[in-house]
Order: structure tokens, then sequence, then C-alpha cells
């Protein structure tokens, strides 16, 4: 990811924010990128992110799934190695809503998608999550 990107650059502060407990800076940031948006590469990283910040279910989804709408209109492959994490925060908001079929729909395009992780810990993660899911759901 080009971290000369406005928008990156907030996503990458948001994170940090995440991971020293501070949420409302969090949110904030993810807010500020989602605001910044230049195209949709832009977008579908800042709702992703701006996806982890919510308490409603409802509202993970709907934010989850404006970051794959988002990802599919790039129309590249810039995003490859993405998209697992998508369907897996898709299949997620699912699962929490109790849709176990779509649930399970997008744990299986997560799969589909695998072969674009990087072989590190960020990658085993999602192949982790990916498999726990699906065994969770047959």
């Amino acid at each position: 990811m080009d971290l000369g990107n406005p928008v990156l650059k907030l996503c990458q502060d948001g994170m940090r924010a995440e991971a020293e407990r501070r949420p409302a800076d969090a949110r904030a940031l993810f807010e500020q990128a989602w605001a910044g948006r230049t195209d949709d590469y832009d977008a579908c990283v800042a709702a992703h992110y701006l996806a982890r910040q919510q308490d409603d279910p409802e509202e993970i989804l709907r934010w989850n799934q404006e970051a794959l709408r988002h990802a599919d209109a790039v129309g590249d492959d810039r995003l490859a190695a993405f998209y697992p994490s998508l369907h897996v925060s898709v299949a997620m908001a699912y699962e929490r809503l109790g849709n176990t079929v779509a649930a399970r729909a997008a744990f299986d395009r997560a799969a589909e998608h695998a072969v674009a992780l990087p072989a590190d810990a960020y990658g085993e993660q999602l192949r982790t999550a990916i498999t726990d899911g699906l065994r969770r759901l047959n």
C-alpha cells in the first residue's frame, strides 16, 4: 500500500490508535479517511476500517459491504491480498447477525481469494479465520 497516500496514512494512524486503545481517536481518523477518499481504492480501505469501529452488527455489515463494493470497483489487482480480509469481515458480520447461510458463502469467497495472501503472520491469521469459520458453519 502506498503510505504516501493521505487516506492510507490516516488509516495507518487509526490502526495505531486502535493498538494504543484509543478507540475515539481511531474512529475519528477513519472518518477523516472516509471523508478524504478520492477513489474506490481509498474508499475500500477507509470503509473496511470504519466497519471495525461500529457497535451495531447491521452497521458492521453495511460498512464491510461498502468496502467490498468499492474493492470490486477498483478494477485491478491492487486489492488482491485484501479480498480475503474483506470477505472474512463480511462473513463474521453475517455470522454475528445469525445469517449462517450468507456467512458460509462469504467464508467460501474468502477461501477462493486466499491464494493471494502472503506467507506471513497476516496471511496465516486470515487462513486460520477462514478455516475456523468454515468449520463452525459446517
